[in-house]
């Protein structure tokens, strides 16, 4: 069918020529060139054609087209196990083929992100994916290589930037909740040091510490917090060990990112023992791990972007523009659990908390949460934490007062905020 759909075209073309040259010749008034251009402008028809029908037979939309399930592959970093980042994109893959019943999907999990160039071809070549999403910034080289290896496929990569024809980005982003998490931990602390355990310094990562070192400032400018990298996104005995040697130092308060329960587990036994540490737990609904410890937490739902990205796919109007969303879309949600946005336990306390704030006078810590999480759910023009002036540890100015960080900027945020001790690694 593919070959015919071309022939015919060209057959045309091919037939204008003759007949052209033979008026000419006849009549001694064919312009050489001008016929060059007809034809050059015929050959790009022919070409654009030519591609809309292997995207017909080949593409994505050939599922549709031949009465087959669209099928996409997944890849993971970590277990579906892990409780943090890879099982909240698996609770958003089987919400999206539960929806879709025109969709098929499978996944690969605990990929090394050296290993994704091998998982990509697999997923094409033996599952036979119309579309593969990679979940792992580490995997944004590896996928805008194979969508120049395939380009009648679509690829969607996580938390990158690297886009092409057949490659976009998306992400939901989580900052805005470790904002609120900041404040709850500063008005909390007894210590003034607060502890934060960071997978990969990369601007994901950093950019969560940041925007929970600037909750810990709105709410308590004396508090400092302290980093520790474990390069790992699964290392729940690495995670133990910086937490433990946190609270060796003296923090009080720990937020994370790595994708167990891992700092939890230590909060709450500590907690139990009669030395209060409170986390704030990562991605997932980790409360129950800790509910002496757990104040809060960030969680994601990713069954809303996925269902918005095939949806497109479907319909014909996916393109690679980045897909970014936060409270405002649903994507992002402040809590350590599905039904309460802080826990019980730790609201008296909240409320207790006074905070001199410019824009609502004296307030308590919870209810500045509160406040701010409705005014994230309205958008960023509303209420945006990277709003300056934001000095870096160094004294220098990197958002100019009032000036609010454009998505760029937090994109490839590599500094931190000026109440966050040390020096990102390099």
């Amino acid at each position: 069918m593919k070959k015919m759909y071309i022939a015919i075209p060209l057959f045309i073309v091919f037939l204008l020529s003759l007949f052209l040259v033979s008026c000419g010749q006849d009549k001694g008034q064919v312009d050489a060139s001008k016929l060059e251009q007809q034809i050059a402008a015929l050959s790009l028809k022919v070409e654009e054609l030519s591609k809309k029908v292997d995207a017909l037979t080949n593409g994505p939309g050939a599922a549709e087209a031949t009465g087959k399930k669209m099928k996409a592959g997944f890849i993971y970093v970590g277990p579906v196990g892990d409780y943090g980042w890879s099982h909240a994109h698996d609770q958003g893959r089987k919400f999206i083929e539960k929806k879709f019943p025109w969709l098929e999907t499978v996944f690969v999990e605990a990929v090394p992100e050296a290993d994704s160039s091998r998982m990509i071809d697999r997923l094409v070549q033996e599952q036979k994916c119309d579309v593969v999403l990679t979940t792992s910034f580490g995997y944004m080289d590896d996928t805008l290589a194979a969508g120049t290896r395939y380009p009648d496929k679509l690829f969607m990569h996580c938390s990158g930037f690297k886009r092409s024809a057949n490659v976009g980005t998306y992400f939901g982003d989580l900052y805005q909740m470790y904002y609120l998490n900041g404040i709850m931990a500063g008005a909390l602390t007894k210590s003034n040091k607060i502890g934060y355990i960071g997978a990969f310094p990369i601007p994901e990562v950093v950019r969560h510490i940041d925007a929970f070192a600037l909750g810990v400032k709105a709410s308590n400018p004396n508090a400092r917090v302290n980093v520790k990298w474990i390069y790992a996104w699964y290392g729940p005995d690495k995670a133990k060990e910086a937490a433990e040697a946190l609270i060796t130092e003296g923090c009080d308060a720990l937020a994370f990112t790595e994708d167990t329960p891992a700092v939890i587990e230590v909060g709450q036994r500590h907690s139990e023992k009669g030395n209060q540490i409170y986390t704030f737990s990562h991605y997932s609904a980790m409360q129950s791990y800790g509910v002496d410890s757990v104040v809060s937490g960030q969680l994601m739902d990713w069954g809303g972007i996925y269902a918005k990205i095939f949806e497109d796919i479907k319909n014909k109007t996916w393109t690679n523009a980045d897909v970014w969303w936060l409270a405002k879309e649903k994507a992002a949600i402040l809590g350590g659990n599905e039904t309460d946005a802080i826990n019980p336990k730790f609201v008296p306390a909240l409320k207790e908390a006074m905070i001199e704030t410019k824009e609502f006078g004296k307030i308590s810590a919870y209810d500045l949460v509160m406040k701010r999480y409705e005014q994230m759910k309205q958008g960023v023009e509303v209420f945006e934490p990277f709003t300056g002036p934001i000095s870096d540890n160094q004294g220098k100015i990197m958002i100019q007062a009032e000036a609010k960080a454009s998505k760029e900027d937090l994109l490839s945020i590599m500094y931190y905020v000026d109440n966050v001790e040390g020096t990102i690694p390099k």
